[in-house]
């Protein structure tokens, strides 16, 4: 391994000294600040250790480990310059990327440096954008509220299991927690059939199982016309072509008893959609149920609901966890064998 020289800078002077030096321009940013001895030994560029000497700091050699093999969090703590080190235990240590956006969720606290957090997240996660959700989604489009903390444009494509989903961070919503159920929809096979996805969004499980469940066509239905927007786009950009999609009220798609499979991707007020599902279910249709339940109660649930909506004609295959929702709550799936009477057509 390579060796450089190290400037052996005390723990007590840390924080005042090395913004100096990184000021000065005689650290090699391309390798690790490690620390040892109550010191941290900070790699100093080729001809630059007089400048380093000057300073009263004592120079040792060592490998050069590379910047990018610390944690990522590590590196951004070490490009924020403007934020006082107390803050430091409130700065986020996840966060969503989508190509080159990056969203994070901070404490309002934060938001007086925000400029300064959003460049140090920007150059370590190589962002062009970095945005603050400030409180999650609401309304009846669940759109998301927020805040850019550094960069411009909120627009760029996530690529994941071979789909790449073009969306705008201020506009639409994308739960990375539903990856499992987007990729389960990739491997469903749906050989022939017709399917209806009632919340379609931007595509997030019709474009994986149109493109590669075999189905033969796919209705998608979006009322949000953001997310319907980007829906079309992410059709052409896909290449899919076996999807048609609907721009308005799933409560208005026309027909019945033609669906083989129905997705309902939604949460929470997902029942007040069964009986229009139920209208478009072919007898031994599959509907894939999605809805908050209270954790370990979701089998109770889901049989008072389609009790309620169709008396004894379904068979529940299935029940999945999808994600936690909120404490003792969680968001499931439940696929759901139906078999429509001509009294719910």
């Amino acid at each position: 391994m390579k060796q450089v020289s190290e400037a052996a800078v005390p723990d007590s002077r840390a924080s005042e000294l090395i913004p100096l030096m990184k000021k000065m321009g005689i650290v090699d940013l391309s390798a690790r600040i490690t620390s040892a001895d109550g010191c941290k030994l900070v790699p100093i560029l080729a001809g630059c250790e007089e400048e380093a000497s000057r300073l009263g700091l004592e120079l040792t050699s060592g490998p050069a480990y590379s910047e990018a093999s610390r944690p990522p969090l590590e590196r951004i703590l070490a490009h924020l310059e403007g934020v006082p080190p107390s803050m430091y235990p409130l700065l986020p240590d996840k966060w969503e990327i989508a190509g080159d956006v990056v969203t994070v969720k901070i404490d309002p606290a934060l938001f007086e440096y925000a400029e300064e957090i959003g460049r140090a997240y920007a150059k370590v996660l190589d962002a062009r954008s970095v945005w603050a959700d400030v409180s999650g989604v609401s309304g009846e489009f669940r759109e998301p509220d927020m805040c850019l903390l550094y960069g411009s444009g909120g627009e760029s494509v996530k690529l994941e299991n071979g789909i790449r989903y073009c969306f705008d961070v201020t506009k639409v919503m994308f739960a990375s927690g539903n990856l499992a159920e987007r990729r389960r929809m990739k491997d469903l096979d749906c050989r022939g059939e017709t399917v209806v996805d009632m919340f379609a969004g931007i595509g997030y499980f019709t474009l994986p199982l149109a493109k590669f469940s075999g189905a033969r066509r796919v209705f998608a239905c979006e009322k949000n016309p953001n997310s319907y927007g980007f829906l079309v786009r992410n059709l052409g950009l896909n290449e899919i072509t076996n999807v048609i999609p609907i721009l308005g009220d799933n409560r208005d798609i026309a027909g019945g008893r033609f669906a083989d499979r129905i997705l309902m991707g939604y949460v929470q007020t997902t029942s007040q959609f069964l009986d229009k599902a139920l209208e478009l279910a072919k007898p031994g249709c599959i509907i894939h149920y999605h809805d908050t339940f209270p954790t370990g109660q979701q089998e109770k649930f889901v049989n008072d609901i389609f009790s309620k909506a169709c008396g004894k004609d379904y068979e529940i295959e299935r029940i999945i966890e999808v994600k936690s929702f909120a404490p003792s709550v969680s968001h499931y799936v439940a696929d759901v064998r139906v078999f429509p009477s001509d009294r719910l057509a």
